[in-house]
């Protein structure tokens, strides 16, 4: 899997570069600013990019832009966003594409190393891996199919966007497969998906999750469930 990846920091940067080239991935250039994403992706056509929010030279959001813009230059190419914070606004519009991969983690995951390539691989094959705080402060408001969901429809949804399968949304509910199987069905029905979207139904039902944000969301706790 080759990987360019966007981030300043060089401590950081070289970081990530050891540590995935050690588990066999292949990052095959690293760039410090935004313009120098856009032309590592033209020249290499990475399989993904890994991408800072913030870089030179306002440390603010040209990460993100560059990583919007490179996927409209290149549609489907998978993103990871890896950020200290979220950022809605240009966030939004890169979960807004359901062509190719999307990932958007706080930097405290790349210390779990396992989830960490585990959500890199997720990505690069077109699905999703979502930092449960990122999708916190990006659920969908008022007026949005998501609203007809249940409690527990949300959770299964909320687990589908960090890219849980089937036996892994089970597990962490304490339910049994077929549950989570009826759940997401539902899910399917309420936000409109057709059989006929077929795999991509789950990146598109996440992507409807998340579509629609508001800055007044916050956080949720949620409490264990007895067995269904």
């Amino acid at each position: 899997m080759r990987i360019v990846i966007a981030e300043d920091n060089v401590l950081l940067a070289s970081g990530l570069e050891l540590l995935l080239n050690s588990r066999g991935f292949e990052v095959v250039e690293i760039t410090a600013d935004a313009p120098g994403l856009l032309t590592a992706v033209r020249t290499h056509r990475p399989d993904i990019t890994i991408v800072d929010v913030r870089l030179p030279p306002t440390f603010r959001d040209e990460g993100i832009r560059a990583a919007v813009r490179a996927r409209r230059e290149h549609p489907g190419l998978p993103v990871l966003v890896l950020s200290q914070y979220v950022e809605q606004e240009y966030a939004g519009r890169l979960l807004a594409d359901v062509r190719g991969g999307i990932g958007y983690l706080l930097k405290d995951r790349v210390s779990r190393v396992a989830e960490f390539t585990d959500a890199l691989r997720r990505v690069a094959g077109g699905g999703t891996a979502m930092d449960p705080e990122v999708i916190a402060q990006l659920l969908a408001a008022r007026g949005d199919p998501v609203d007809a969901l249940t409690a527990r429809e949300r959770e299964v949804l909320a687990l589908m966007a960090e890219g849980h399968d089937n036996a892994g949304i089970a597990q962490r509910l304490v339910v049994t497969d077929n549950a989570v199987h009826k759940h997401i069905g539902n899910v399917f029905l309420k936000l409109g998906l057709s059989a006929g979207d077929s795999g991509h139904r789950r990146v598109r039902a996440v992507l409807a999750y998340l579509r629609r944000y508001g800055q007044d969301t916050t956080p949720t706790a949620t409490t264990p469930h007895p067995p269904t």
